[in-house]
């Protein structure tokens, strides 16, 4: 990971297979059709956001690869993560659902493709699908989302090769250390999802002094939080001043003393569902 103090909103990661991956970009869930989605990601591209999240779960891929035609920016300067979801797992079905959302969004190739849920009764064989899509040339990079420790442990047993990403919940309230750390020891780079907890405890005091010394607001706050952890972050907004707002956290670092505050915060508040629900 590149030093913080030299963070900006193109600075990429390097990925365990080689390939570059913004450490910032836009989550789209919720994002559906007629939901301003293709506008959300012309703004976000306009705003030097390069990495645009989505999955066929959202039902947005579409709007999402009119925008990136629209917004006039190169293809290979964005990078593009979808997901496999639920009823689509196993071998075949993967590599199906995979070609199923390259067509939606309208794209010779995806940058990322994850595992959406780690599903119980196949996810390892459609983790031999990823990897086939990988080898394949349809994919840049393969990785998963939601997967706990225990899941990744697993996978890494009996795959071939390991996930480039787990893309999971990750905020102040949910600082999933143990996870982090199993991800670091493995070369896989934690990206996460509801950085901003869906304004969850924006109002707590202790929050609100940190965010106050900085002179930025709580959402700043978590975000550049996430980022001093070396996790990737995927905001969602569909409002542009959200959209400038979230990306306004290169200009600052939180302290020693202030990051250790935050970490304390965490209480295991989710605001989606634990994934350890699946064994």
């Amino acid at each position: 990971m590149p030093g913080m103090s030299d963070t900006n909103i193109a600075t990429t990661v390097t990925l365990n297979n080689g390939v570059e991956m913004p450490l910032f970009g836009l989550g789209t869930y919720r994002a559906g059709p007629g939901c301003g989605t293709e506008d959300a990601v012309i703004q976000a591209l306009e705003a030097g956001y390069r990495l645009i999240d989505t999955a066929s779960y959202y039902r947005n891929e579409r709007e999402i690869g009119a925008a990136i035609k629209r917004s006039g920016v190169p293809r290979d300067e964005i990078f593009v993560t979808t997901k496999l979801w639920n009823d689509d797992h196993g071998f075949e079905s993967t590599i199906g659902a995979c070609r199923r959302s390259m067509a939606e969004l309208d794209l010779e190739y995806l940058d990322q493709y994850l595992i959406h849920w780690p599903v119980s009764a196949s996810r390892i064989e459609s983790w031999r699908a990823m990897e086939a899509l990988l080898a394949q040339g349809l994919c840049r990079s393969v990785g998963v989302s939601n997967y706990n420790v225990g899941h990744l442990e697993e996978l890494l047993a009996k795959a071939e090769l390991c996930p480039a990403v787990n893309q999971v919940e990750f905020h102040v309230f949910l600082f999933q250390e143990e996870l982090l750390e199993c991800c670091r020891a493995n070369g896989i780079v934690l990206v996460a999802f509801s950085p901003l907890a869906r304004t969850r405890g924006f109002s707590d005091s202790r929050v609100q002094e940190v965010a106050s010394h900085y002179e930025k607001t709580p959402a700043q706050i978590y975000l550049r939080w996430a980022l001093q952890h070396h996790v990737a972050v995927i905001p969602k907004s569909s409002s542009r001043e959200r959209i400038l707002e979230n990306a306004d956290v290169f200009d600052f670092s939180i302290s020693g003393e202030d990051m250790r505050i935050l970490d304390s915060l965490d209480g295991e508040i989710r605001v989606s569902r634990d994934p350890a629900e699946e064994s």
